[in-house]
Formats: C-alpha cells, structure tokens, sequence
C-alpha cells in the first residue's frame, strides 16, 4: 500500500480510535490487547500507529525486559498482573506472557515442565481475565519467510536499523522451523470461545496496521459521546497587564542555533 493511501485510511480510523478511548475512559472499561509475532513481523509499527494520536494517560504499552532473578521464583503470571489495566485503561502487551508458550521453549529459558503447567494455566487464568470485566484481545502478527528475510537483510545492512537486530532474533532465525510447531501449538491450544486468536497478515505493514486497527474497533464496544467532541470553549487569554508580567526575551536568547535557515 502506498503512503498516500495509507495516510488517507488511516485518518478516519485515528477518529474511531479517539471515541474508543473516550468511551473506556468515560465508562471505566478494562481493555488488554496483546502482540505476538515472529522477530521483524512489525508488532511495534502496529502499537505506533495505534498510538500516534492517541492519550497516554489512557493507552499504556508493556514490553517487559527479562526477568529477575527474583521475579524468576514468583509465579509466572506474576509480574504481567501487575501491568493489566485498572478501570479506564488501555494497556497494549508487546509480547505478553506468551513468551513461555513459544520463544522460552525454542531457546532452552524454561523446562519441559514449566512450558507444560503454563500451557494448562493459560487458558483458566485468560478466563478469570475476562471474567473480572477485562477485554481481552490476542493478535498474531504473520510474516512470510520470504518477508522476514528481507526485513533481516535490510537491518543487516542498514546502519540505522541494525540496533532493531538483537542476538536473540538471529538465533530466533536458526531455529525458524522449531520456533514454527511452538507456534503452532500455541494457536491451537489457547484459542478459546472466551479469548480468541486473531491472525493479521503482516507482510504489507501498512495494511497490517489499518487491519489491526479495524479489527480492534470491531471488538471493542464504543460509542459517540457528541458533546465530548464538540469544540471547546476557549476562555480569553490574560493579558500582561493583568498578569503583571513584563517581555525579557529571555526565550530568544536561549534558542538553539537554526540549522534551516533560508
């Protein structure tokens, strides 16, 4: 999709955006969206397009580093609890709890036994989830082979993109096909009547993210409040006489150098 056009999509949606968030905000919704992908799938392009004119008091991103040692001992679900969203909030999970369904097995950070309980945990603690009066919504980012490769030789090679290639994401690339039946496996299990997958097609990122955001307004109930987008009253500005207040310049003085002079 081209700029122009993706540009032209996304606008309308940025306003449907602007009244979900006026109606969680308003009505005390709880709404967690999660964001799985492979390495280079463009979760992160999804969650700043979402954001680019949104609220930060009301939309929040988590993207946990890893863990403690002490938060190694708690329960697993521990330390994502504490980041759900309270009444009114919006909180989007860049990788989630997920993690141990998929990227801790393939790489050898959780034990057979570990993958085995949460995989059995995950669906009853998802239901409790939605049962407490959270929305729950659990994307899957895809990208082809094909797509990711290119995305991978593009970082390799571009200087300004190559922090974006970590050492866990290339040895992610070795292990494609086992990180592949963990996929798999993941899906199938842990889509549930209650706490559905819901797949994008990520190799064009620009309808990626059009889609992700049409498939979150279809989700997440909302409504137009027309009095909370009408035009605001603007009060009259206080003039300096009023205010007692006398120009310095002292602003201008500390301006920086203008690199764009005519």
């Amino acid at each position: 999709m081209k700029k122009e056009k993706f540009e032209e999509e996304l606008d309308p949606l940025e306003f449907e955006l602007a009244k979900l968030q006026e109606t969680v905000a308003r009505k005390g919704a709880k709404v967690a969206i999660v964001f799985e992908g492979r390495d280079a799938a463009g979760k992160g392009g999804v969650i700043k397009t979402i954001l680019r004119r949104m609220n930060p008091r009301i939309w929040r991103v988590v993207a946990l580093p890893k863990p403690s040692d002490r938060e190694t001992t708690q329960w697993y679900f521990q330390r994502y609890v504490a980041h759900l969203p309270a009444a009114g909030e919006i909180v989007l999970f860049d990788r989630s709890w997920y993690n141990r369904a998929v990227v801790e097995p393939v790489m050898g950070w959780c034990s057979p036994s570990q993958y085995e309980t949460f995989m059995k945990e995950v669906p009853e603690f998802e239901r409790m989830l939605v049962a407490s009066g959270t929305i729950l919504l659990k994307y899957w980012i895809h990208v082809s082979a094909e797509e990711q490769e290119r995305r991978f030789q593009e970082r390799a090679s571009d200087p300004a993109k190559r922090w974006k290639l970590s050492p866990i994401d290339l040895e992610g690339r070795k292990r494609w096909a086992e990180f592949s039946k963990y996929r798999n496996l993941m899906l199938e299990a842990t889509n549930t009547d209650y706490a559905p997958w819901r797949s994008i097609d990520g190799d064009d990122k620009e309808k990626a993210r059009l889609n992700c955001i049409r498939s979150i307004l279809d989700c997440v109930p909302y409504e137009f409040n027309e009095e909370a987008f009408s035009p605001i009253p603007l009060p009259p500005r206080q003039t300096a006489e009023e205010g007692g207040y006398k120009k310095s310049g002292i602003e201008k003085r500390l301006f920086v150098k203008d690199y764009y002079k005519d």
